[in-house]
C-alpha cells in the first residue's frame, strides 16, 4: 500500500516548508521509522520521517523548494505498485520528475500521512529556492518540454533560460546535464541564445553587481508577518525607567566566586527579576484573545535570541520559581540551540511575556515589538557605569534602562507603572530574589 509524503505544520504559525535536504534518493528501500529528509519550518529545521514500508518511488520536490503545508513530497510503495494515481495529484511539474509506475500492480490507496520528528542537525545552510515550477519551450523543434527541479535552480543560479536550451531527459525534459552542458559552452566563449539576449538588455538594466536579491528564509517570512500583525493593530505604549544595578553587581560578584555552577550574568538576574514581578501582576503576565484576556498562574519567560536569518524566542519555562543559576544554565542552553535551530516546537512556543536584550550590542535604550497575543514585552539596554547625583553629591553608579512595551488594550498606564515600581524594588534590592 502507497505511503503519501507530505510537508506537515511542525510549529502553530507554520504554513509552509522548505526542504532543505533529501536524505534518501529515488530507489531506495525504505522501512518505518527511516528519515527521508530535512525541512526548515518557520523556526527550525526538522527531520521528515517515514510511516510506511516499501521503495521510495518518486521525489515531487526538490532541494530548495518551498511547499505548503498538505502538499506531496514524495511517494513510498512496493516496487511493482502502480502509483499513477498519486502522481497525477502531484503538482504538474513535480509528477514530471518522478520515476514512472510499474504497469504490473494496480493502484493502490494511500496510507496515512508521514510523521515530522524534531532534529539535531547542523546550522542551516539550505540551497536558493527554485522558481516556481513551468513549463519551457525546448529547442527541440518547438515542443512544449518540462525541466527537473534541480535544472531550474541550476539554470537560476547560472543564469540560462530553459527555454532556449534543448533537452535530453525523457520526452525532451532538461535535466541537469543539459545545463552543465550549456554552462560549459558560455565558459568556452561560445555564446548561447540566452547570453546573447543577457547582452542585449545590459545597456538598458542595471549590471548584477549592483544590487543581489535575497530570498525570503521562512523564519524572516513569519517575523514580518508576526510584525506586520502587532505594529499596526495593536495600541502600544512604552514605560522607560532606569534602574540603579550597584547591588546586583555585587551579588553577581559574590556568586561567581562561589565556582562557576553560580557564574551568572547581569541578564540572568535581569530576567529572574522581571519573571518574578510578573508572578505579582497576573494582569502584565497575560494574553489579549480579542474577547477576553487570559491572566496566566504560571510564568513562561519568553528570551529573544538573534540567529542568522532573525530571532526566536525560547522559552524559560516558570522561570519565575526557579533559582538564578537554574535561569543562567537554562538560558545559555536554550540560546545555543536556538542558534543551532535544534529547539523542539514546545521550547518555543507559549510564552507568557518576552524580554529582548541589545546591551551587549552597546544599544542604551531601545522599545521592542509586542508579539501577540503576549501583552508585554520588555527591552533591556546596556550595564554601564554613570554619573548620578544621590544626596547632593556626584557619585559613579552601575545602571540600566528598561523599557515596557504595553498593549493598551489589556495594560492602562497606571498598571504598567505599579508593574515598574515592583520591577524596581526586586532588582535594587536583588536578595529578595534568592529567598
Amino acid at each position: 500500500m502507497a505511503t503519501k509524503v507530505t510537508m506537515e505544520a511542525l510549529s502553530p504559525t507554520m504554513e509552509e516548508g522548505r526542504l532543505v535536504k533529501w536524505l534518501k534518493n529515488e530507489g531506495d528501500t525504505i522501512a518505518k521509522g527511516d528519515l527521508l529528509a530535512e525541512v526548515e519550518t518557520d523556526k527550525a529545521v526538522m527531520e521528515l520521517t517515514a510511516r510506511g514500508d516499501g521503495v521510495l518511488r518518486a521525489r515531487l520536490a526538490a532541494e530548495g523548494d518551498t511547499r505548503p503545508v498538505g502538499d506531496l513530497l514524495a511517494i513510498i510503495a512496493a516496487a511493482d505498485e502502480n502509483i499513477d494515481a498519486l502522481l497525477k495529484k502531484a503538482p504538474a511539474t513535480a509528477a514530471a520528475t518522478a520515476s514512472p509506475a510499474a504497469p504490473a500492480a494496480p493502484a493502490a490507496p494511500p496510507a496515512s500521512a508521514t510523521r515530522v520528528a524534531p532534529a539535531a542537525p547542523a546550522a542551516l545552510q539550505a540551497p536558493a529556492p527554485a522558481p516556481a515550477p513551468q513549463a519551457h519551450t525546448a529547442g527541440n523543434g518547438g515542443g512544449r518540454a518540462r525541466s527537473s527541479p534541480l535544472a531550474r535552480r541550476l539554470a537560476t543560479e547560472r543564469g540560462l533560460d530553459l527555454g532556449a536550451l534543448q533537452g535530453s531527459g525523457p520526452g525532451g525534459r532538461v535535466i541537469r546535464r543539459d545545463i552543465e552542458a550549456a554552462a560549459s559552452t558560455e565558459l568556452s566563449g561560445a555564446p548561447t541564445p540566452a547570453a546573447a539576449r543577457a547582452a542585449a538588455s545590459a545597456s538598458r538594466t542595471a549590471a548584477a553587481g549592483d544590487f543581489e536579491d535575497v530570498p525570503l528564509t521562512l523564519i524572516r517570512k513569519t517575523i514580518a508577518r508576526r510584525l506586520a500583525e502587532s505594529n499596526g493593530p495593536i495600541p502600544t505604549f512604552f514605560l522607560t525607567a532606569d534602574f540603579d544595578l550597584t547591588s546586583v553587581r555585587e551579588l553577581r560578584a559574590r556568586m561567581i566566586a562561589l565556582g562557576d555552577e553560580f557564574k551568572v550574568s547581569y541578564n540572568d538576574i535581569l530576567l529572574k527579576a522581571i519573571a518574578t514581578a510578573l508572578s505579582q501582576h497576573p494582569e502584565v503576565n497575560a494574553h489579549w484573545l480579542g474577547d477576553s484576556i487570559r491572566r496566566h498562574h504560571r510564568v513562561h519567560l519568553g528570551m529573544a535570541v538573534a540567529v542568522e536569518d532573525g530571532l526566536i524566542t525560547p522559552i524559560i519555562a516558570d522561570a519565575d520559581r526557579k533559582r538564578i543559576s537554574e535561569i543562567a544554565r537554562d538560558s545559555r542552553e536554550l540560546a545555543k540551540r536556538a542558534r543551532e535551530r535544534k529547539l523542539a516546537p514546545e521550547e518555543y512556543t507559549g510564552a507568557t511575556a518576552t524580554v529582548s536584550n541589545l546591551g551587549m550590542f552597546g544599544i542604551d535604550e531601545f522599545t521592542a515589538i509586542i508579539n501577540p497575543p503576549e501583552v508585554a514585552i520588555f527591552a533591556i539596554g546596556a550595564v554601564g557605569d554613570v554619573p548620578v547625583v544621590i544626596d547632593g553629591e556626584v557619585a559613579v553608579r552601575t545602571r540600566v534602562r528598561i523599557t515596557m512595551s504595553c498593549d493598551h488594550r489589556a495594560v492602562d498606564g497606571a498598571t504598567g507603572a505599579r508593574f515598574m515600581q515592583t520591577l524596581r524594588r526586586l532588582i535594587e534590592n536583588p536578595l529578595m530574589l534568592v529567598f
